[in-house]
């Protein structure tokens, strides 16, 4: 293969919670025209990604989306960023990476806040968020994680936020490895920041990050404190909203590739796309437990796209990396407090039910290979579920 050409031959399986494998309909629309930003062709372009963004997350005619050129965090940090108000503070419920991150961006531009500490890998307690707010004056905004991706948990956002906005609170979600194939909805959660990621369950390119909201909202941002230049929900929606143009130069290719991923997700629409992945978790985690390998998670609170597995006995999160990606399947370290005795294996994008067998064929060849055995005992979970529930 010569330089900076890639082969069909050569293609991967991505097992990773993003990037994903993309429909090669959003993979054509990369190679769209050479286009200046501020032509009306890009206007055209960026208000329907807008407005189909706005759909996917669940908004109506009282919402609209801020689309951003950056990472799932920089939309989040812009949301933490923009919205909390010079004298308010941020709850962040905290039982993973994510959601301990919330407290790190508000400490970044030095805004009050206080860490719900409930442990990795432990369910979302609304009572708990109840009580912290309601023992802590001079929060306004509550950060949760929908689907905390360091564990593979599923937190319960419209109990959160029901609890948040009976205290005052505003509710910033962080559904960045959620929104296209769990339901999570605007309107119908009461939702205020919805901060999202292009090339996720919504299967774009990366490149793209976005925050969705009501229009008043991002209206009252104008008597918000400047936190940042660049990530200036404001400023942003001033731009796009007021001139039709992007306040900097956006990467427009990935704009094409969100406009075809958006179109291909709303045909789909979540509940099948949530019934697709389900799918082809059920039959990994079987397929897991049948090699004797435990979940992390009981089934109830796993969300559809990503399992965080133990790393088998007399392995290396490396050695194991190294054997499957000979195969061509990149799978996933876990972070942190879990890296040691944990990977993860994502069921997002365009992955097919022979993508999924054929991997659990290679690990359990890569098992049987290392131990001598085939492993037949069946796995327990942390309930000791051997079933999806």
């Amino acid at each position: 293969m010569s330089a900076g050409t890639y082969e069909h031959a050569e293609a991967l399986v991505l097992m990773n919670p993003g990037p994903v494998m993309t429909d090669s309909r959003v993979r054509t629309a990369l190679a769209g025209p050479d286009l200046c930003h501020r032509e009306p062709e890009f206007s055209e372009l960026m208000a329907r990604v807008r407005h189909r963004t706005t759909l996917v997350a669940g908004g109506d005619d009282r919402h609209t989306s801020v689309v951003l050129t950056g990472s799932g965090t920089s939309a989040v940090e812009a949301a933490v960023s923009s919205a909390v108000p010079e004298d308010g503070g941020l709850l962040a419920v905290d039982n993973g990476h994510y959601g301990e991150r919330f407290a790190h961006m508000a400490e970044a531009h030095g805004i009050r806040s206080h860490r719900l500490e409930l442990g990795w890998g432990n369910p979302v307690d609304p009572a708990a968020v109840d009580r912290a707010l309601a023992g802590r004056t001079g929060l306004t905004h509550v950060g949760l994680v929908h689907h905390e991706t360091s564990s593979g948990m599923l937190n319960d956002v419209a109990a959160v936020t029901r609890v948040a906005h009976s205290h005052g609170c505003e509710v910033i979600v962080d559904a960045v490895s959620s929104i296209g194939a769990e339901r999570i909805g605007l309107a119908a959660d009461g939702i205020d920041w919805l901060a999202g990621s292009a090339n996720k369950c919504l299967e774009g390119a990366p490149g793209l990050g976005f925050v969705s909201a009501s229009r008043t909202a991002f209206e009252a941002l104008a008597g918000a404190p400047r936190r940042s230049y660049c990530l200036d929900l404001h400023r942003h929606y001033q731009a796009q909203e007021k001139a039709q143009a992007p306040a900097f130069t956006p990467g427009v290719p990935a704009f094409y590739a969100f406009d075809a991923a958006l179109s291909l997700a709303l045909a789909e629409g979540w509940e099948a796309r949530n019934a697709r992945y389900q799918g082809l978790a059920r039959q990994l985690r079987s397929g897991l437990q049948e090699l004797g390998l435990e979940i992390l998670l009981p089934p109830e609170q796993r969300a559809a796209g990503l399992t965080a597995v133990r790393i088998p006995a007399g392995w290396s999160y490396a050695e194991l990396h190294e054997g499957l990606r000979a195969h061509r399947f990149v799978i996933y370290a876990a972070q942190e407090l879990l890296a040691r005795d944990y990977f993860r294996l994502s069921t997002m994008g365009c992955m097919t039910e022979e993508d999924i067998g054929r991997f659990l064929a290679v690990l359990r060849r890569l098992l049987r290979d290392r131990d001598g055995t085939a492993r037949p005992e069946r796995a327990r979970t942390r309930t000791g579920d051997e079933g999806e529930g």
